[in-house]
């Protein structure tokens, strides 16, 4: 007997299908959002250091105390926000592991969780298993800022938590100091609770800052920040990512981590606190790093008939195809990489309702420089 599904509206996820696509069409994959350039030398020798030197058994629950150590110190000085390393910080395998903790921890079935589409497909479902109600509100179609108004519209008695997101997956928007604090004084008085996903705070652009929940006392007592080791190290399959929240919510995030994966793979949690502790100048460029990789791929769009919209931050390229054609984009990613050999993300996949008549695709620009060159020579010919 095939029990009820849990999850009635989940299938493969787009990512996975793409990268499938992608291979068996032998098309330049520009759509899972991995790179395809080195790990930083000295965190790989790290790691194998690590490996030597035997830190190769579970490591403790809440992650090694030297790696939770370097991440307060982090976020200290870049954030200003003084968090315990014992109480207040937790290692986990990857941010989507953290977003399901942290969800689990705190939502009860029939509380109300609102996200602000598109999101990232792991919210929703997140969201579901722990019996919530997903509460879904758009972001401006034209530049995916907040619509503050049908956010405040969309809070009740029964909203448990709100998500969000910067830089944003898929558009690259950025959440302003303003935007922060109409946050303030949205949850100021409730019990709702912030769930701050800050995978790209390093990649942001032209002179912008991260405006992360650390940054407001107010947000930051009643935040799970989540972040990701994978997008700032180059490392996405190494699956390492940690929260910070305070301590009475890390205290109930930590009862739902310690029966889901309990701890995670620990000569890395060694290595990336090394890495943090004695070359900081990593993540302080990163910005600058991807800045040059996000121009280089928006000036050799400029020979296609693609549009490239604004990308204030994160690694992803959103691209118009409206000269090219009417077809629904989950259908003109398929053409693009079927027929001409270039894979895309299509946006729908990123909402509950996808605005009518919206084209556009997602590109990943966190690629060495031949493998942009290789998807722009295809996309010429489009």
């Amino acid at each position: 007997m095939i029990p009820q599904t849990k999850l009635p509206k989940v299938g493969t996820t787009i990512f996975t299908v793409m990268s499938q696509m992608a291979m068996q069409h032998q098309a330049v994959n520009l759509g899972q959002g991995f790179p395809d350039f080195p790990v930083p030398d000295f965190l790989v020798e790290s790691l194998a250091r690590a490996m030597r030197d035997g830190k190769n058994q579970y490591a403790p629950m809440m992650g090694v105390p030297a790696l939770r150590e370097a991440i307060a110190e982090k976020t200290l000085a870049c954030y200003g926000h003084t968090a315990c390393p014992d109480s207040e910080i937790t290692v986990t395998s990857g941010a989507s592991e953290a977003i399901f903790d942290a969800v689990l921890a705190v939502v009860r079935p029939g509380d109300e969780v609102i996200v602000l589409d598109p999101c990232y497909d792991c919210y929703e479902p997140a969201i579901d298993l722990a019996g919530g109600v997903c509460v879904h509100v758009a972001l401006d179609p034209a530049d995916f800022s907040v619509d503050w108004q049908r956010l405040r519209a969309a809070v009740t008695p029964r909203t448990r938590m709100i998500f969000i997101n910067s830089p944003h997956n898929p558009s690259g928007a950025l959440w302003t100091a303003d935007d922060m604090q109409r946050l303030i004084e949205l949850v100021r008085g409730t019990d709702i609770v912030v769930l701050s996903d800050e995978v790209y705070e390093h990649i942001l652009f032209d002179g912008a800052r991260h405006e992360s929940a650390l940054r407001y006392p107010e947000l930051a007592e009643r935040s799970f920040v989540v972040s990701s080791f994978g997008k700032t190290y180059h490392c996405t399959g190494w699956k390492i990512g940690y929260c910070v929240a305070p301590k009475a919510l890390s205290a109930e995030f930590r009862k739902v981590h310690q029966y889901n994966t309990f701890c995670s793979f620990a000569p890395a949690q060694w290595a990336f606190a090394e890495m943090i502790r004695q070359h900081p100048e990593h993540h302080a460029e990163l910005g600058a790093f991807y800045e040059s990789k996000r121009d280089y791929l928006r000036t050799q769009l400029a020979r296609t008939r693609l549009r490239p919209l604004p990308v204030p931050g994160g690694y992803f390229q959103l691209v118009d195809y409206s000269a090219i054609s009417d077809l629904p984009n989950a259908e003109f990613a398929r053409w693009l990489c079927v027929e001409k050999g270039v894979a895309a993300i299509p946006l729908s996949p990123f909402y509950e309702r996808p605005p009518e008549g919206q084209r556009l695709i997602r590109l990943c620009f966190a690629k060495n420089a031949e493998t942009l060159d290789a998807a722009i020579a295809r996309l010429e010919q489009v």
